[in-house]
């Protein structure tokens, strides 16, 4: 059975690297029928946030990658770690060092001058005399002397270490605390994880985790250490970027299917598709297939992505959405016709949201630019003229009743739509551009109409 796993620390958001990771890694446990694990790597006490796992769990929850079992907390399993590195002690695959922080600052100086690359020199590595008094050792563990690290990289094919490259390393500290290295590669055995997928910034982790893997016993799971996402600058993805924080995206209106969709396509791909459901997703992917170089985040490719699944979810799902935007649809009688025209010029939840608003609510400011450029000449005359008409005219009801008032009125006062257009949008929704004049009228309705037209030519007198 395909076991995968997502183990973030607690220590801030969860971004949107990490989020990709997540979804390859979940997408391949359920093609395989397997699990995908959740573990909280918050062994650094000094820097965890329980605010930061909440949101980490909070983003899993809002695009639906659902973990199996129970979250692992790698600060419940102190003793746990206590116990492998006793038995490591015990079997003479790892021992205490007493060098001081002073003495390795005096090594890796020497090593540097002579140019060679600083590493631990092994000196406590056979030790056997009486330990130096007042030195709280650290616990190290023996790597090869000799020969090689090999292992089979699903994306990135056959890696070689010479075992010259690792040296000693350090699996508990002086105070008695296990390193990231040491815990890792317990807790995947323990959780029986077949295949790692991660960042490759831990592509040289792996050859230590290997040496912990093979000291205890253990099996080595599958590895897949999946390339960095690179701005649109071509240089790491950073805040500077836009946001990088998972559950940012939903507060700027992106639907979850569409960034899971954008983070599938970042490094994967499946001919020349571009729009994936997670049936879809499930169907076709392999983490062999991942790109072994970068990809680039395209911000405009994420607005086309969720403009799509906006455009194709229901009202009634759009309506429940956007009342994270304080738009409340449900019940109004003008929903579905609000909503049908929005969903075809809106990329996100956020526009929707405003650019409804904007028809819903009478504008409290006009926009200076769009006034100046709407009643330099008669503009003014020409609205106060189509109130007249709006008043006496009946059945004023749908879009097309408005747009045969629109299009009389012109005709008779021989003007081109701009002439009328500009000065009544202005009127409806306090700036140029927007939704189409006769869609606006039918949603507010003949009364709001001319009240708004009212306020409008009163706030010019003024």
């Amino acid at each position: 059975m395909v076991v995968t796993r997502f183990a973030p620390s607690p220590t801030g958001y969860l971004h949107i690297g990490g989020l990709r990771t997540a979804l390859y890694s979940w997408l391949w446990a359920r093609k395989n029928g397997g699990k995908f694990r959740l573990r909280i790597e918050d062994t650094d006490l000094a820097r965890n946030s329980a605010e930061a796992t909440k949101k980490i769990v909070e983003a899993f929850d809002w695009v639906g990658l659902n973990y199996d079992d129970e979250v692992v907390y790698q600060s419940d399993r102190f003793d746990l770690y206590k116990s492998y590195i006793l038995k490591l002690l015990d079997e003479g695959k790892a021992y205490r060092c007493y060098m001081t922080k002073e003495e390795l600052d005096k090594l890796r100086e020497e090593q540097m001058a002579r140019k060679e690359r600083p590493r631990y020199d092994g000196r406590y590595r056979d030790f056997t005399g009486t330990p130096p008094a007042g030195v709280d050792p650290v616990i190290r563990i023996k790597a090869p002397l000799e020969g090689e690290i090999v292992f089979d990289d699903g994306i990135k094919g056959t890696i070689t270490i010479k075992a010259s490259e690792v040296d000693d390393f350090i699996i508990a500290r002086s105070d008695g605390t296990p390193t990231y290295n040491f815990v890792v590669a317990v807790d995947d055995a323990l959780m029986g994880i077949t295949d790692v997928i991660r960042g490759d910034d831990h592509l040289y982790n792996t050859p230590k985790q290997i040496i912990v893997y093979e000291a205890l016993g253990f099996d080595l799971p599958r590895f897949y250490h999946v390339p960095m996402i690179l701005g649109p600058d071509g240089k790491k993805l950073s805040k500077r970027h836009g946001a990088t924080d998972v559950m940012e995206y939903k507060t700027q209106g992106y639907l979850p299917e569409a960034l899971l969709n954008f983070l599938v396509r970042l490094g994967w791909s499946h001919g020349d598709q571009e729009i994936f459901s997670v049936e879809e997703m499930l169907e076709h992917f392999d983490p062999t297939d991942i790109n072994s170089g970068a990809s680039q985040y395209n911000p405009d490719k994420l607005l086309w992505l969720n403009a799509h699944y906006i455009k194709n979810s229901s009202n009634e799902r759009l309506a429940k959405l956007l009342e994270d935007f304080g738009l409340y649809l449900l019940s109004h009688d003008k929903r579905e016709i609000l909503l049908d025209i929005f969903k075809e010029r809106c990329k996100t939840l956020a526009e929707m949201a405003q650019q409804i608003k904007e028809v819903l609510e009478a504008p409290e400011t006009y926009d200076e630019k769009a006034l100046k450029k709407a009643f330099k000449g008669d503009g003014a005359q020409l609205l106060a003229a189509f109130a007249e008409a709006v008043e006496a005219a009946e059945g004023l009801h749908l879009p097309t009743d408005w747009h045969a008032l629109l299009e009389r009125f012109v005709e008779k006062k021989q003007i081109g739509f701009g002439k009328i257009g500009m000065p009544l949008r202005v009127a409806l929704i306090g700036r140029l551009g927007g939704p189409d004049l006769s869609d606006v009228m039918s949603i507010v309705g003949k009364e709001e109409t001319l009240s708004r037209i009212e306020k409008l030519l009163t706030h010019l007198q003024a």
